[in-house]
């Protein structure tokens, strides 16, 4: 088209509306005399930390609580229609909040300049630090202060990989949002207006000319003072990043320098889950990741126990609801789930709560004694769907909580769970037939292990249990399993200690039978099951090697269990039965009962 016709002049005049809208900054044109040289020495600042993609819940949250408190998302698209069709402005107002976010990230992924960066989620934030580095010239360096997932995030791996394996990641400090004064030690916050628990790095990295033999660390950091104290502020070389996280190379949370041997040690000795490769995944057992139905974009294949019995469904043995020729089964939340326990929470709902709509009641020990008790559901789904999801002859899977949080009692938690629809946030690991009942239960033993949820605190950075967390996990070999303490196996104690503190329900029946067990249900015994987890947890200190002063410097990192048991129990009963089983199994004692009374 000639620069000269109509059309380009509109182009044109909308091309200049736009950048003064948004207030574009070209570089080249702003700092002509700076990129001709080869770019800045240094870039620093404080990028800003927005999602780009709208969240719907916050933003009627304050224009129209109707809509931001609908159950489901499905629920919600249908009143944002009735909206709509009455001609609502707030409508118009999101239609186009919507349409503006969405072409920000379509032109952020697709415009070249952040190959690293622009994908997933997108924050600014780490669009300003992919810009920042191309900035640079060839010897320049740049210090930004974002959130902590700029190191930890999947997103962020192949920003991080390319920065820690070329030895250009200079230094990374992590703070959480509340730091100690040096005068009267009182807890503030960095961020007034940023919750407590958020946290943030500063990192310094360089542009491809310069190099650095190791990154200098320091996580969890609440005070500037922290930076001179050798403890928690370490060296990491571009090799101990890939040993902990080989699949993505991001940086693992390390609160201080035992910690950083410990962890590199366990990861010299056992290798991960999932190991991805150039050619193939190599895989410690035969297991594959699976989330079924999206709580949110799947929400229209979901109903409310009210929705059903007012359709006149009815609720049948086997814990479904059927109607004519259709039948519901419930459809599992990770709030559910506890560790060895798929009955652990029922779920409510709470309308007044527009982020967190379901609630959970803890399961009482009567209710887990009767091992026909099912808990409360909240959501149900078409059978059919979920057998479109996840086959019927799946009779039991492994399932784990999505949600958790390093600064929870603990982190990884997982369970074996019947067949049924799973949310997104019971995430599945699958495996049959190839993985068997009993190497799910050497898996499933792992998983909920002390040694493992220590680990676990340290790589996971946010609120969930992501799959690239859990196959990066150190696992025991299942060779180690024929270690022996007397006259057992390691792997015949996991066999009878996971059936135990499985099999308290009916439900798991198919379970119980394919680990060769022919009885009843187990009646559910809180005293027994401590023993039985303790002696678990012992079992694998063991087989990662780890002696006993770890094992006790590694329970001591648990505060919030620690500070639980002290409230329910007057003493910290997990690290004294753990250590007492653990000194047990070191004289062949496989059936010591450790005294839960306090020690001398």
């Amino acid at each position: 088209r000639s620069r000269a016709g109509p059309e380009y002049g509109e182009i044109r005049d909308d091309a200049f509306e736009i950048a003064e809208r948004e207030n574009i900054l070209h570089w080249e044109i702003a700092f002509p005399h700076v990129m001709l040289g080869g770019g800045f020495d240094a870039v620093i600042g404080n990028p800003p930390w927005d999602r780009i993609k709208l969240q719907e819940v916050e933003w009627w949250a304050t224009r129209d609580p109707d809509v931001a408190r609908a159950r489901t998302a499905a629920e919600r698209r249908r009143i944002i229609g009735e909206r709509r069709a009455g001609a609502a402005p707030t409508v118009q107002q999101f239609d186009e909040a919507a349409q503006q976010a969405g072409q920000l990230s379509t032109l952020f992924r697709k415009s070249g300049d952040f190959p690293l960066l622009g994908k997933g989620d997108i924050n600014l934030y780490s669009l300003f630090v992919e810009r920042s580095l191309s900035l640079l010239n060839s010897e320049g360096i740049c210090g930004l202060l974002t959130p902590s997932g700029i190191y930890a995030d999947k997103t962020a791996a192949d920003y991080l990989r390319s920065l820690s394996s070329t030895g250009r990641l200079a230094g990374l400090f992590d703070f959480e949002n509340r730091r100690t004064t040096d005068q009267n030690a009182k807890t503030k916050r960095w961020f007034p207006d940023v919750h407590p628990q958020f946290r943030f790095c500063a990192s310094i990295a360089s542009a491809s000319g310069r190099s650095f033999q190791e990154t200098t660390c320091g996580f969890f950091l609440d005070s500037s003072q922290n930076l001179a104290d050798a403890d928690r502020v370490f060296p990491l070389s571009p090799e101990d990043f890939q040993r902990i996280n080989p699949n993505t190379g991001t940086a693992p949370i390390l609160r201080s320098r035992r910690d950083a041997d410990l962890v590199s040690d366990v990861y010299s000795n056992h290798d991960v889950l999932v190991r991805h490769t150039r050619e193939q995944a190599e895989k410690l057992y035969p297991v594959k990741y699976a989330t079924l139905f999206h709580m949110a974009m799947d929400s229209h294949l979901f109903a409310t126990t009210e929705q059903l019995e007012a359709k006149g469904a009815y609720r049948v043995k086997g814990g479904q609801y059927k109607r004519a020729n259709a039948s519901w089964v419930p459809l599992f939340q990770g709030r559910m789930i506890e560790a060895y326990d798929h009955r652990a929470n029922s779920v409510g709902y709470n309308p007044e709560n527009l982020i967190r709509t379901h609630t959970s009641t803890k399961v009482t020990p009567e209710q887990h004694s009767d091992p026909n008790f099912q808990p409360s559901i909240a959501l149900w789904i078409r059978k059919k769907s979920a057998m479109e999801a996840l086959p019927e002859d799946v009779d039991w899977v492994i399932a784990f909580r999505d949600i958790t949080s390093a600064t929870n009692e603990r982190t990884m938690i997982s369970a074996i769970a019947p067949w049924a629809g799973y949310g997104h946030t019971a995430p599945l690991i699958l495996g049959q037939p190839e993985l068997g009942a009993l190497s799910a239960a050497q898996l499933i033993a792992n998983l909920n292990s002390i040694p493992m949820d220590y680990i676990a605190k340290i790589k996971i950075q946010g609120t969930h249990a992501t799959w690239y967390n859990v196959e990066q996990l150190p696992m025991i070999h299942p060779d180690d399993f024929d270690f022996r303490f007397g006259d057992i196996t390691a792997r015949e104690l996991v066999r009878d200690h996971v059936l135990r503190l499985t099999y308290t329900a009916y439900d798991l029946t198919p379970f119980a039978r394919d680990l060769g067990y022919d009885g009843e249900p187990f009646i559910w015994d809180p005293t027994e099951r401590r023993q039985l987890r303790a002696r678990l947890d012992a079992l694998y200190f063991h087989l990662y090697g780890l002696s006993e002063g770890d094992a006790g410097y590694i329970l001591d990192q648990f505060p919030v269990l620690e500070k639980n048991e002290r409230k329910e129990f007057g003493h910290y009963l997990t690290k004294q039965l753990v250590l007492g089983q653990y000194r047990a199994l070191g004289q062949n004692d496989a059936s010591a009962v450790i005294d839960e009374r306090p020690s001398a």
